[in-house]
């Protein structure tokens, strides 16, 4: 089995499970229980608390977990919007936004919220003259990915954050979902941000919203007392503690673990590029751990379960997407359906080997030849 859709959701690193089934058998108690096996939990629920907000350099009490990205998704935008319902009712977003994002905004505009989208670039950037202009004292809300998960598109989020924070009661949102555990992040800039731990070798069903100690939310989760008071139910401990595991060990060789996945991608991405009929969508600007290319000609459903029956696994879009349509991230970059409409998306991890690449190469080629002539 070859498997490149490391950016859908990575397998579960080995340490993280065990700390997990550690978690479940050694720490039974609920850490809100006032007896001593709750605290004891409390105790351990806050140390990883406290380590994930150390390695994000953050403060603890601003780390509130959630059941994954779409959760802390939903939460910054409806929680933010609905408490700063004074502040106006407009919000910012792009079309590269994760469906968590856009399926959410398009809920805010039923309900009466304005919605404008930032024009984007050709190489993928957000027009930052466009969002300067968009940006007004109406505007409570801006959000935008980190991260692209279809192209891998890295946004210039300093250079956003500058021009969003210009109106100081306009509040910043960024998806980091495909960017934690694979690129340096920085938070200092950010009101808001978005993540999940299976997008860097974590458990399902665990993720994270960071929301800065200025910033409040209306919670879509009410119940009492809780990890945070911002998402009420029992904390889900074994989850919370394997999280933290799982970003520590991300983080851990970082520089290493880079540099091998970019070696991995500027080779793949010369390989493929010589193949007729093969176009790479991915900018240079785009991460390494992403590589978006169209086949001319082949539906990417026909050229996915072609490579699966060679029991290698690509995506076509993000694992999340509701239908076949064009690429929206595409579209949005001004790509034509001949390329929006035939794209794939291969997605690299430090576990990727130079003897995967080989392999994927040379499947793909067969199954290229194979399907278009």
């Amino acid at each position: 089995m070859l498997y490149l859709d490391y950016s859908a959701t990575t397998p579960v690193d080995r340490n993280v499970l065990d700390s997990y089934i550690k978690c479940c058998t050694d720490y039974p108690g609920n850490p809100n229980s006032l007896h001593k096996l709750g605290v004891d939990s409390k105790k351990l629920m806050d140390s990883a608390t406290a380590q994930v907000a150390n390695l994000l350099g953050v403060k603890k009490e601003e780390v509130i977990f959630t059941s994954g990205a779409s959760e802390s998704n939903n939460l910054a935008l409806v929680g933010t919007v609905e408490y700063y319902q004074n502040r106006g009712k407009h919000i910012v977003t792009t079309q590269l936004e994760h469906s968590s994002i856009l399926e959410t905004i398009h809920y805010l505009e039923k309900r009466g919220y304005i919605i404008d989208y930032v024009p984007i670039l050709e190489n993928g950037f957000v027009d930052l003259d466009s969002l300067e202009k968009l940006v007004t004292k109406d505007t409570v809300l801006v959000s935008i990915c980190q991260v692209n998960s279809e192209v891998g598109i890295l946004q210039p989020i300093q250079e956003i954050a500058d021009i969003v924070h210009k109106n100081p009661t306009t509040i910043f949102h960024v998806d980091g979902t495909q960017a934690v555990g694979k690129i340096p992040v920085s938070l200092d800039c950010i009101d808001l941000y978005s993540f999940s731990a299976h997008k860097f070798y974590g458990m399902k069903g665990i993720g994270c919203l960071i929301k800065k100690t200025k910033i409040e939310l209306e919670p879509l989760i009410h119940g009492g007392k809780s990890q945070s008071n911002y998402r009420s139910g029992t904390p889900a401990l074994p989850l919370i503690v394997s999280l933290s595991k799982a970003l520590r060990l991300a983080l851990d060789h970082f520089d290493s673990k880079y540099c091998h996945v970019k070696k991995l991608n500027e080779k793949l991405r010369n390989e493929l590029s010589s193949i007729d009929g093969v176009i790479i969508n991915s900018p240079e600007n785009a991460i390494p751990h992403i590589l978006n290319v169209s086949v001319q000609g082949v539906k990417p459903e026909t050229m996915l379960h072609a490579l699966e029956e060679r029991e290698i696994y690509i995506s076509t879009k993000t694992a999340c997407s509701k239908d076949n349509s064009d690429s929206l991230s595409l579209t949005a970059m001004g790509k034509p359906h001949e390329i929006a409409g035939y794209s794939i998306r291969i997605s690299l991890s430090y576990l990727t080997t130079e003897e995967n690449i080989h392999n994927f190469v040379e499947n793909f080629k067969e199954c290229v030849k194979k399907l278009r002539f």
